[in-house]
């Protein structure tokens, strides 16, 4: 199995009207966020066909997916490193601590290929949350990356709390909220607000905390994104604080 070949793959289930529609969908325009990202133009169900395909590809070709100019490949290589993690996590699996811990080292150095939301989306609550889970004395990542001036790295930061507040920690997603709850970039306001929101579903009383302390500043993305699942009353309340 190599690279190429999960190129020419993806490139027969390509279509030309999403690869015309795909660029301004990403922002992959001039003065985006995804400024000059290239699409083939296949849509995500088609990809993770395709990386089922390839999910024994080895490491050094999963690198050349990760290289590729191509938006399609490098998120299908991503659903594959996601698989290969999920493989590795199974608990009778005897090779488990260091076959994850080799798989996280690898995204973890190849960030620079997770450079869109749906890359990040579609990795940080699979890969890392779940290994930060299981140590968390090696948590502090969540800090450097929280603290990146690359925003897709923020976004990985905060969206690898879901595995965490899902394992009913909420102490990182409370940390990095506020951190970053004036950060500029409308897609961090969407993450943060997310993650809060989820938190909300599990333990409401922590995000009516955090909220009686930011509501009145925080960005009204972000304060929306935290409260959608609330009342419309409860909704009216903390949108007129």
């Amino acid at each position: 199995m190599t690279a190429k070949q999960v190129l020419s793959a993806l490139r027969a289930v390509a279509r030309e009207d999403k690869a015309s529609f795909l660029p301004g969908f990403f922002q992959a325009v001039p003065g985006g966020y995804g400024e000059g990202d290239r699409f083939l133009g296949c849509v995500v169900p088609d990809q993770r066909k395709v990386a089922r395909q390839f999910r024994d590809l080895s490491t050094d070709q999963l690198l050349k997916l990760f290289a590729s100019p191509w938006h399609e490949c490098r998120l299908t290589g991503m659903f594959i490193l996601v698989g290969q993690f999920e493989g590795a996590a199974k608990h009778n699996n005897p090779h488990r601590d260091f076959e994850c811990r080799q798989i996280v080292e690898v995204y973890l150095k190849n960030l620079d290929a997770v450079n869109n939301w749906d890359l990040v989306d579609a990795t940080a609550p699979k890969i890392l949350g779940p290994w930060l889970v299981d140590n968390p004395d090696e948590r502090q990542v969540l800090d450097r990356l929280a603290t990146s001036e690359v925003l897709w790295q923020r976004r990985v930061a905060v969206l690898a709390t879901y595995a965490l507040i899902r394992n009913d920690e909420f102490k990182e997603i409370l940390r990095l909220a506020e951190m970053l709850v004036d950060d500029e970039h409308d897609l961090m306001h969407k993450a943060i607000g997310w993650m809060l929101r989820e938190m909300g579903n599990r333990d409401i009383s922590r995000l009516e905390k955090f909220l009686n302390k930011h509501a009145k500043t925080m960005p009204r993305t972000m304060l929306r994104y935290s409260i959608e699942k609330m009342s419309r009353e409860d909704r009216t309340k903390w949108m007129t604080q």
